[in-house]
């Protein structure tokens, strides 16, 4: 079965605009403005799961879907989020308990508004459960579906970030569809842009192997202990993709990918991160000043670049080459808004492998974005013959 990338923008689209209307709903209840974020649409294993939801305690919401779309949406807090939100239904006259029928109603509320867009969409009524509260330590907060499709399948995860203006509160809503049925619903017309769902899932295993590899390899160049953080194939807008990672200034490397597919590469630092692993790239002694930073970041891109479009290359059985890195000193936002102009087509959104990996204890932090072009991307993936899937 074929998955049709304009069916997956208009998915994408549609949680978009049911994030808008749950963060009007969330701020008239709360009396604080909340905006929508970002929204994206993640092909994840267990593994990734794991990764996302940490072994730390959450507090949720849980809603059962079914109708023309079945699956769960689920809201998550850590336990500081939800005091903060408990605060501010108490402040607004709220005497129902978090566990109780102020957090339900809530729940119920942003959700209905969240899933309205999609049942416009597809036609017909979507049934909602009632919401379910829940306290529970890593991916034990998420549905048991999703847990087990996970690990057989993989799921679609929706994740939209509603963030406050001015006050500290973020809310992720997590829509997760059941996958043969939304599978189902992304099936392709024979003219149009599409690539097979069960390819879709090697590029996905790609990711995962390619964050390992380049986290290694950083490990060796510095001297420093490393771990993946997170590393996900992630469908999103490049709108989306500029405010996830935000107005804060990078010491950015680019390269431009050519061959099947074409693309770009991009690892972003920031300033005190480009510094720290600089610092230990660089001989006892010599300080990291700022040409010194800079040689040292361009020459561990280089390195993290080859070894992760290798594995690329032999994945998709093609040749893929890169340029010379280019260093840019400025906010991520506009590092990622240029790289897109300069994508084929300018198009709208992009599968993306987005990578963070830890260094030194969390003192130091990359953030790798592979962004190739989607239609040869798609090309290369239903080219594959099918032992490779």
């Amino acid at each position: 079965m074929k998955i049709a990338i304009n069916q997956l923008e208009e998915y994408n689209h549609l949680a978009s605009d049911g994030a808008r209307q749950a963060a009007r709903a969330l701020s008239q209840m709360i009396g604080v403005r909340m905006q929508h974020d970002v929204t994206g649409v993640s092909l994840v294993s267990d593994g990734a799961l794991e990764d996302v939801f940490t072994g730390r305690r959450y507090v949720g919401v849980q809603v059962g879907l079914a109708g023309g779309l079945s699956g769960e949406t689920v809201l998550i807090f850590d336990p500081d989020a939800a005091g903060r939100l408990r605060k501010r239904l108490e402040s607004r006259g709220s005497t129902g308990t978090l566990a109780g029928g102020a957090f339900a109603e809530l729940g119920n509320i942003m959700i209905g508004g969240f899933v309205d867009g999609w049942a416009n969409h597809v036609g017909t009524q979507i049934d909602m459960t009632p919401p379910t509260y829940i306290e529970a330590t890593g991916t034990r907060i998420l549905p048991r579906m999703t847990r087990r499709e996970a690990s057989e399948t993989g799921v679609f995860l929706f994740e939209s970030r509603l963030e406050a203006v001015e006050y500290d509160l973020s809310v992720p809503i997590y829509l997760i569809p059941e996958y043969e049925e939304f599978v189902s619903l992304l099936e392709a017309q024979p003219s149009h842009l599409a690539v097979p769902a069960q390819k879709l899932a090697v590029f996905n295993g790609f990711a995962d192997r390619s964050a390992e590899r380049a986290s290694g390899q950083i490990a060796q160049l510095t001297g420093l202990d490393t771990d993946v953080s997170v590393s996900q194939l992630r469908f999103l807008s490049f709108s989306d993709m500029s405010a996830a990672v935000g107005p804060g200034r990078y010491i950015s490397v680019v390269f431009e990918l050519t061959g099947l597919p074409s693309g770009f590469f991009i690892a972003m630092f920031s300033e005190a991160s480009a510094r720290r692993v600089a610092d230990a790239m660089l001989p006892d002694g010599v300080d990291p000043g700022g040409d010194m930073t800079e040689e040292a970041i361009k020459e561990l891109g280089n390195i993290v670049t080859s070894g992760f479009i290798d594995g690329w290359a032999n994945t998709l059985e093609s040749s893929i080459e890169h340029t010379p890195p280019e260093l840019l000193r400025d906010s991520g936002a506009d590092v990622v808004r240029s790289v897109q102009r300069r994508l084929s087509g300018n198009q709208e959104y992009a599968f993306t492998i987005d990578t963070a990996i830890e260094v030194d204890d969390r003192e130091a932090e990359v953030r790798l974005y592979v962004l190739p072009n989607t239609r040869e991307l798609t090309e290369a993936l239903a080219a594959l013959p099918p032992q490779r899937a």
